[in-house]
């Protein structure tokens, strides 16, 4: 395991790599073809400003894929959530916080007065955006490239947050690897792995290295989806770990109310990130979300404002061990 800044960015290097060999495994195997079942009636828009809806952009992108290449920029900024003080001068550390909801939450929590310890893989353009961001907000962040699946990793990313940032209140594990497979047998051990090692272990592993700086009012927020709840026949391994995810929450959440940590997890629809343009293309790509009763993807901003009240003392000091849907209707 690497146990240096060097050898966290070199293995990092090398996980993206793997990440791009699986993806050229997956596609050379398969012929995609897609058709639109959509009637005719237009999405509603239910936000405060208004949302793209399908047919998106059909760029596809190389793992671990960078919003900046992103055709339609997913939207983060939330013009319209105004902070007040939720998160006042608490720390937070996000995994796969370079871009999509990642980035959304780095941005919402520093609205909220609090400094943010920026985990990611390799992406270091998207990573440094997020950080702009953040600081735009009056807040502090640092950027912590690497690979959540090492535990020496994670030991060194809490160390540097507790170091730099002062102190630790609200881990988020939210980074995430996915690639469809349309069998079981298309599905290699070297994809099953990556994806166990990064969703699953990646969460243990921050968790184990944040829990002993954790004090009363802290919180735990994981990244789940409506995969692990619903399945997704494509999506096997990913569907297999945010299941994991949901369960890991309620019985992480019961291990540690006694010490006053709350646990809990956001599980999402589709949301337009780099995650899924880097999984699909074409026709798939471009009805992204069309299926959901709201007929399009969601956007991050969308998102992060639930990881702020759950974040949050003020308005969540009662909740731990709950997964929260939001997958655009039912």
């Amino acid at each position: 395991m690497a146990t240096t800044q060097k050898g966290f960015e070199d293995r990092a290097h090398q996980v993206a790599d793997e990440g791009r060999e699986i993806q050229r495994e997956v596609e050379a195997k398969e012929k995609r073809s897609f058709r639109s079942d959509q009637d005719d009636e237009p999405p509603p828009q239910t936000g405060a400003r208004q949302y793209p809806v399908p047919p998106l952009p059909g760029k596809h992108l190389e793992k671990p894929g960078l919003e900046a290449e992103l055709t339609l920029k997913p939207m983060y900024d939330a013009p319209f959530y105004k902070g007040s003080e939720k998160l006042k001068d608490k720390v937070a550390l996000v995994t796969g916080a370079d871009s999509g909801i990642g980035r959304a939450v780095a941005v919402l929590f520093a609205r909220e007065g609090c400094d943010v310890a920026i985990a990611y893989l390799e992406e270091e353009a998207d990573a440094k955006e997020t950080q702009a961001a953040v600081e735009q907000e009056g807040r502090r962040a640092i950027l912590i490239p690497g690979d959540v699946a090492d535990p020496k990793y994670a030991e060194a990313a809490v160390a540097r947050t507790v170091k730099e940032l002062g102190g630790l209140d609200i881990l988020v594990n939210n980074a995430a690897f996915q690639e469809h497979a349309k069998a079981i047998e298309d599905l290699s051990y070297e994809h099953f792995d990556r994806t166990l090692k990064t969703n699953l272990y990646g969460y243990f592993n921050l968790a184990k290295a944040a829990i002993p700086h954790l004090k009363p009012g802290s919180a735990i927020i994981n990244t789940g989806s409506v995969t692990g709840i619903e399945g997704s026949k494509e999506l096997l391994d990913y569907s297999m770990t945010k299941g994991g995810i949901h369960a890991f929450t309620r019985s992480l959440a019961g291990s540690l109310i006694k010490k006053g940590v709350r646990v809990n997890c956001v599980a999402p629809g589709p949301v337009w990130t780099p995650l899924n343009p880097a999984d699909r293309e074409g026709e798939k790509l471009r009805q992204f979300g069309a299926k959901t009763p709201m007929k399009r993807p969601a956007q991050p901003e969308e998102i992060a404002p639930a990881f702020v009240f759950l974040a949050s003392p003020q308005t969540s000091s009662y909740i731990t061990g709950e997964i929260l849907p939001i997958i655009g209707g039912y």
